[in-house]
């Protein structure tokens, strides 16, 4: 006799349900009745079937593809997803920073560039943007950045007064203000944008040499990008403009690839270079540290359940495998915190455990029980223990991604060096790295959104912070604002 059941709607235990469509009554025209365990089930899971949302990148979606090694960079780092030849199963999650679920795609807003590689000696997640810079050096302001680019507490709206008033009475935001205000502040497509460490880290090599790294995956489509009249009319057609584009590309067998490229700055030079190396708010000139090319990512796969292998994914910049490490910059420290600690709120303490999270070589902790834990625990428990259990191997996995750090305790910004300031970078990337078309473009677009209920004191401090950019265009904001 063939076997149906495969075809048949069963419930979450396996086994079959009668009807699709009708509850247990008594009679066709009676109550329903509590045994109805399928009607209950259905119901339960409906009631519990979101999670909470993320705080900041909430509104996105990703791929899975691979990332392949074409250069050879060995001499820079141990870690086994860049060695000669090496090829690594990969996820991408990418995003908008402030929109919530539900938020139009085109808004004008950073994006998240998060990878997920599922190396053969762990997972290593870096966590980055399609920026090369942000908006806050000090993780103590992070926090307060994010909700002024969110809602007001009295009428939940987004409320441009509050960008700007946060903005500008944090002049180390201008850089990326800058950047969010020009073209890359809408790419047209995730597959038309760059993606960004924005952090500094650090690869250690064979030898137990140190270098500081900056991350660069350059799109192979090229730069590309919506002007805001055109992200403005998507918003209103298309919420899902991005999401849409990505997932039929991938479909139609258009994969999308970035070439990762990297700054390499060896270790003794960091201490004297003439800027601080590890200030989120600056980039390092490529003429003093060039694009040194690594690999391809290509992205070859769409997800089939978005939730599970979307929504749940979770990436933490403290998922670094032997040969990377973190540097002393402030943003990436509290990162290696806070980013694993939402993942515990958001997901319960096993997150680790669901399939797109779960590492794909072999692994031995000593975690236990905890809500959703799934996995079987065997004793021995506890370390150290005489009992067989896993070890560490300090021989052969020493910790050498470190740095040493002494002074008194103190809240103090960054010490400043030579070319330390808030406002050059920002000024070279208007007068010399855009065009005068983009430079009118920039102009629009900052006026269209000062226009927006900015009031008069901040309006006034917003002038002076593109004056301190650029005079030229600090004017030309100010005329076309009071036109």
């Amino acid at each position: 006799m063939k076997d149906d059941k495969s075809k048949s709607t069963t419930n979450d235990a396996g086994i079959p349900v009668p009807s699709d469509e009708h509850s247990l009554t008594v009679g066709p025209d009676g109550p329903i009745l509590l045994q109805d365990h399928y009607l209950i089930e259905q119901m339960a899971n409906f009631n519990r079937e979101k999670i909470p949302e993320r705080q900041p990148h909430a509104k996105g979606s990703g791929a899975f593809g691979y990332f392949e090694v074409t250069e050879d960079v060995s001499a820079y780092t141990k870690a086994v997803v860049f060695q000669p030849g090496a090829k690594t199963d990969t996820l991408i999650r990418f995003s908008t920073v402030a929109g919530e679920q539900g938020s139009p795609d085109t808004w004008r807003d950073p994006r998240g560039f998060a990878l997920k590689f599922y190396t053969s000696e762990g997972v290593y997640d870096m966590v980055g943007n399609n920026t090369p810079v942000f908006f806050v050096r000090d993780p103590m302001k992070f926090q307060h950045f994010i909700r002024s680019q969110k809602r007001r507490a009295d009428n939940g709206l987004r409320d441009n007064d509050m960008q700007w008033d946060f903005w500008t009475l944090s002049p180390e935001s201008a850089h990326q203000v800058t950047w969010l205000m020009g073209d890359r502040g809408v790419p047209k497509t995730w597959r038309n944008m760059n993606g960004y460490s924005s952090h500094t880290y650090m690869w250690v090599n064979a030898k137990g040499e140190r270098f500081f790294v900056k991350y660069h995956f350059k799109t192979d489509q090229g730069i590309d990008f919506l002007t805001q009249e055109e992200a403005d009319r998507l918003a209103g057609v298309d919420g899902d403009y991005h999401r849409r584009d990505l997932f039929e590309a991938i479909k139609r067998g258009d994969y999308p690839s970035w070439t990762l490229k990297m700054q390499i700055m060896p270790f003794e030079e960091a201490a004297t270079y003439r800027l601080n190396p590890f200030d989120l708010t600056k980039v390092w000139p490529h003429s003093d540290y060039p694009l040194k090319e690594v690999g391809r990512l290509t992205l070859n796969r769409n997800p089939t359940d978005f939730h599970t292998e979307i929504e749940q994914a979770a990436f933490e910049p403290n998922n670094m495998i032997p040969g990377i490490g973190p540097s002393p910059d402030k943003m990436l420290l509290a990162r290696l915190f806070s980013y694993a600690d939402a993942h515990r709120a958001r997901l319960g303490v096993n997150y680790k455990q669901i399939p797109v999270n779960h590492p794909k070589c072999p692994f031995h902790s000593y975690s236990k029980d905890g809500a959703m834990r799934v996995e079987n625990v065997s004793d021995p428990v506890y370390a150290p223990n005489s009992k067989g259990g896993p070890k560490a191997d300090s021989e052969r996995y020493p910790h050498l991604e470190v740095w040493g750090a002494s002074g008194d305790f103190v809240h103090a910004a960054y010490t400043l060096r030579k070319d330390d300031d808030d406002w050059s970078q920002a000024g070279d990337l208007v007068r010399k790295v855009m065009d005068d078309e983009q430079r009118n473009r920039l102009v629009s677009n900052v006026v269209g959104h000062l226009k927006k209920g900015v009031s008069e004191p901040v309006l006034q401090r917003a002038f002076e912070y593109w004056h301190n950019i650029d005079k030229d265009i600090g004017e030309r904001i100010k005329n076309g604002v009071k036109s």
